[in-house]
């Protein structure tokens, strides 16, 4: 069941951000059995400085910038991005508008929903990868409100929309079947996104950001995590406290739900850190009374005792958005578990927050360290070229990247 630990493991486990010498440490807490003390775990390190400088972990590999590649003719587009020795990266579809979350389905054919057309696109799958391409296919389907995401699930794809969670009967060939609001009224205005993802327990799990940056809501399920069966029955608010919980994944090993989470705006250039971290049944990660990592009171005199701790806290303002656990064998041994995390980049940061992607570094299915891994989509001066927005692993190892602001998918591979 997500929320619960992998079988054999009964300890709870939480990670608690300092700042320490232009540094977030974070320090993972992990209890033994019985009660144990603390482990200190000291690998995480996010440095929070300007554009210019390195900001990746102690324990980061040195990027060098990479060229930017046609996927169809294998041209250079004139354009960089910085990436670990032995990676390369194409742009593997071109001409979308708004491409934000992805999934694959049995065939290996790559599902893409597009914010701004109201679509759905299927790439088809083409011996054993999708072919490169200078224009989306025909839509899968059309004429949807900002679909950000979609699933599939026990013979069902299902889309995120901002009012509501629709699925239709999917086979990997052929149209997909009628369409069926399972989900209907979710609240519009402020966040817009709507994320869908299906638990270990076979459970649907919808996030549902805040209407505001700091506020009071009327409405119980905004800045939260719902939870419903399949057919959009058993509504139930799974978590809460959540700003807004962008992206959402289930950790392979463990079952465990993990989300992205955008932190309040306005408090700094460094406070709060954005969130990547475990969410469990019926806990609260304080928003809008308690500020994370430490749970400070956002105004003085509020009881911030029983906010959870956020796992992981990346740069403040980063908009981390999709993220991916990395479960395949094409990148090198010790990426296998890592979770990769897309930043879109800041609105409200000076100098900006990059874009960028960031991996986790896992070691028996706790993160340890953090590093860079792709840059160079903002220039020194604080101009941007494209926007990662989301991630996902390929059938073939690869990763693919969706840029809502250069209507773009890439291909990011390794050859050694």
């Amino acid at each position: 069941m997500v929320g619960a630990p992998l079988a054999g493991r009964a300890s709870e486990r939480a990670l608690n951000l300092a700042r320490l010498a232009g540094l977030f440490l974070a320090v993972a807490l992990i209890p033994g059995a019985g009660g144990a003390a603390a482990q200190d775990v000291t690998g995480l390190q996010f440095v929070a400085d300007n554009a210019t400088t390195a900001r990746t972990a102690a324990t980061s590999a040195p990027l060098a910038p990479v060229a930017l590649t046609n996927g169809v003719d294998g041209a250079p587009t004139g354009q960089s991005i910085a990436l670990p020795s032995g990676f390369s990266i194409a742009r593997m579809a071109t001409g979308l508008r708004n491409p934000r979350f992805m999934a694959f389905d049995d065939a290996g054919n790559l599902l893409v929903a597009d914010a701004q057309t109201g679509s759905v696109y299927r790439y088809p799958v083409s011996g054993g990868s999708i072919a490169p391409s200078s224009q989306p296919p025909a839509p899968l389907l059309r004429g949807l409100d900002a679909p950000s995401n979609v699933a599939l699930h026990d013979g069902f794809l299902y889309v995120g929309e901002t009012t509501a969670i629709a699925r239709y009967a999917y086979e990997s060939a052929g149209a997909p079947g009628p369409r069926e609001v399972v989900v209907p009224n979710l609240p519009a205005g402020g966040h817009s996104t709507r994320t869908v993802a299906f638990g270990a327990d076979g459970l649907m799990y919808v996030s549902v950001g805040s209407s505001c940056n700091i506020c009071a809501e009327s409405d119980a399920r905004r800045a939260a995590i719902l939870r419903f069966a399949p057919d959009g029955s058993g509504s139930a608010r799974f978590a809460d406290g959540l700003r807004n919980a962008v992206g959402l994944a289930i950790q392979p090993t463990s079952g465990l739900l993990w989300a992205t989470v955008n932190e309040r705006d306005d408090q700094g250039n460094e406070v709060p850190p954005d969130l990547v971290t475990i969410v469990r049944e019926g806990q609260n990660f304080g928003w809008p009374g308690c500020q994370p990592p430490a749970a400070t009171p956002q105004d003085p005199g509020r009881d911030c005792t029983a906010i959870t701790p956020p796992t992981v806290g990346l740069q403040a303002h980063g908009a981390t958005l999709g993220l991916a656990f990395y479960a395949a064998a094409q990148f090198p041994g010790d990426y296998a578990g890592d979770l990769f995390v897309v930043q879109h980049g800041s609105w409200n940061r000076q100098p900006p927050a990059e874009p960028k992607l960031v991996r986790l570094h896992f070691d028996g299915g706790v993160p340890v360290s953090a590093q860079d891994f792709a840059t160079g989509w903002q220039l020194a001066d604080g101009n941007r070229w494209g926007r990662p927005a989301g991630v996902i692993v390929a059938p073939d190892g690869s990763l693919i990247v969706s840029d809502d602001q250069a209507g773009v998918l890439y291909r990011v591979s390794y050859a050694g």
